[in-house]
C-alpha cells in the first residue's frame, strides 16, 4: 500500500539533526520499504534536497514556516492509503480534509494529548478520525486514556528499537577497538567514564549529576563525566541553563567533560567509550531512546523511576533505578556501587544487551508498525464514515 509518515517541523529526515522520531523512523524505514511505497515528509534543512528518493524511499521536505498547508498541497497530489502523523494531533484534522479518503494513524512519543497542548473538542475530534494510535511506552498511552478514555480501543504500544549492527558489544572484538579509539579521541584513557547523552535542559537533570561527582570523586578520583549533548539537538547556543551548568561545573573542570552535539553517526562510539551511563531525567520521561542505546551498546544504566523508564529497565537486573530523582548523593551512591563493583556492573550489562537483542531492535518495531498497519487496513471502515459524516 501507499504509506506516508510525515514527522514533525522540527528535525529533518533521515536524522542528521537527531531526534527521537527520526531515528526511529531511518531504524524503520528499510523494513516498511520492502512491503509499502514509503513516503516520509518532514522539514527541509540547508544539507538535504527538498525532495528525493534514497533506497526506494520517497522524502519530501518542506519549510517549517507552511509546513501543514504545503503538507496538505502534497497530500491532495498523490492518494495515500495510510498516513502516519507523528506528534502533531492538531494537524490531523487539516490532513483529514486534504485526503480524507486516507486512513490515519497518529503516532506519539510525547504527552501531545495533554490539555496544555490540545483542547478537549479537537482531542475528540482527532481520536475518531484516525484509525489507531501509537505511543512509544504504557505511559503515553495511560496519560491518553485517563483523558480520552474513548481512545483506549485503538492504542497500540509501540516500543522504539536500535540497530544492532552500530552497537557492537563493548566486550566484543569490534567494541573494544573502537572503545580504544574513542577514548583516545575524548581524552578519557585511564579513566572511569561516566556517560550522559541528551539535550541540556533543565527536565534532563544534567547539574544533578554535576553536583553528584564531588561525592563519587572521593571513592573514584579518575572518574570522569561526559555530558554530551546541546539547547537542542544540534543547536550548541548558550543560554542561561546552559552556562550555570559550566560555572557549576568549573571546580571540578578535570573531571568534567561537554563535547557538545554529537552526530547520531558518532553516538555508538561514544557509548562505547564508556563505563556505564546515566539517565538523569527530573520530568515524566515518555521513555528516551537512549536507554535501548546504551543496553545495546553493553553499558551497566541507571536512569529515574520516571514516566515510561521502568518499563525497559528492571532494577538490579538489567539497570538500576533511581526512586531519590532530584538527590545528587542518590545518584553518587548507585554510581559507586557500580564501579566498585565491576562483576554485578557487567552481569547487568549483559542482561541489557540480550534484552535488546531479544524485543528492541528496529526490526522489532517495523513488526510491530506492520501489525497496527495491517489491522488498521483490515478493519473495517464504520468509524471514519462516522467522522466523515460528522466533521464535513
Amino acid at each position: 500500500m501507499k504509506l506516508a509518515l510525515i514527522c514533525t517541523e522540527k528535525l529533518p529526515s533521515p536524522a542528521i539533526r537527531g531526534g527521537a522520531i527520526q531515528t526511529m523512523i531511518d531504524g524503520v524505514a528499510n523494513y516498511l520499504r520492502t512491503n509499502h511505497d514509503l513516503t516520509v515528509f518532514s522539514v527541509t534543512d540547508p544539507e538535504l534536497p527538498e525532495e528525493e528518493i534514497r533506497e526506494d524511499i520517497h522524502y519530501i521536505r518542506v519549510p517549517a514556516n507552511h509546513y501543514v498547508t504545503e503538507i496538505c498541497e502534497k497530500l491532495k497530489e498523490s492518494h495515500y492509503d495510510l498516513i502516519h502523523v507523528f506528534n502533531r494531533p492538531v494537524n490531523i484534522p487539516e490532513y483529514w480534509r486534504a485526503t480524507p479518503n486516507s486512513r490515519f494513524i497518529l503516532g506519539l512519543h510525547n504527552e501531545m494529548m495533554h490539555e496544555s497542548k490540545i483542547t478537549t473538542a479537537l482531542g475528540r475530534q482527532v481520536i475518531d478520525i484516525v484509525s489507531g494510535i501509537t505511543t512509544v511506552s504504557d505511559y503515553i498511552k495511560n496519560t491518553v486514556v485517563r483523558r480520552f478514555p474513548k481512545a483506549e480501543e485503538k492504542i497500540h504500544v509501540v516500543y522504539s528499537g536500535v540497530n544492532l549492527e552500530e552497537y557492537p558489544p563493548v566486550w566484543s572484538t569490534n567494541g573494544q577497538q573502537i572503545r580504544a579509539a574513542a577514548r583516545r579521541q575524548y581524552d578519557l584513557e585511564n579513566r572511569k567514564v561516566i556517560l550522559f547523552a541528551g539535550r541540556l535542559s533543565k527536565n534532563k537533570g544534567p547539574h544533578v549529576l554535576i553536583n553528584a561527582m564531588r561525592g563519587i570523586l572521593n571513592k573514584h578520583p579518575d572518574a570522569m563525566l561526559v555530558i554530551a549533548g546541546g539547547k537542542w539537538f544540534s543547536d550548541n547556543r548558550m543560554n542561561s541553563y546552559i552556562r550555570s551548568l559550566y560555572r557549576l561545573s568549573w571546580p571540578l573542570r578535570s573531571h568534567i567533560k561537554f563535547t557538545k552535539f554529537v552526530p547520531i553517526d558518532k553516538m555508538p562510539e561514544l557509548f562505547l567509550a564508556a563505563d556505564l551511563f546515566v539517565c538523569s531525567s527530573q520530568w515524566e520521561e515518555p521513555l528516551a531512546r537512549v536507554h535501548y542505546e546504551a543496553m545495546a551498546a553493553g553499558l551497566p544504566v541507571i536512569t529515574t523511576n520516571r514516566g515510561g523508564n521502568s518499563e525497559v529497565l528492571l532494577h538490579k537486573f538489567n539497570g538500576w533505578l533511581i526512586n531519590q530523582y532530584q538527590s545528587p548523593k542518590a545518584f553518587a551512591k548507585a554510581i559507586d556501587f557500580l564501579l566498585s563493583n565491576p562483576e554485578f556492573a557487567d552481569w547487568i550489562a549483559r542482561n541489557g544487551r540480550e534484552y535488546i537483542e531479544q524485543d528492541f531492535q528496529f526490526s522489532h518495531t517495523a513488526e510491530r508498525l506492520e501489525e497496527v498497519y495491517q489491522s488498521t487496513v483490515a478493519s473495517d471502515l464504520n468509524s471514519q464514515e462516522e467522522a466523515v459524516g460528522r466533521f464535513s
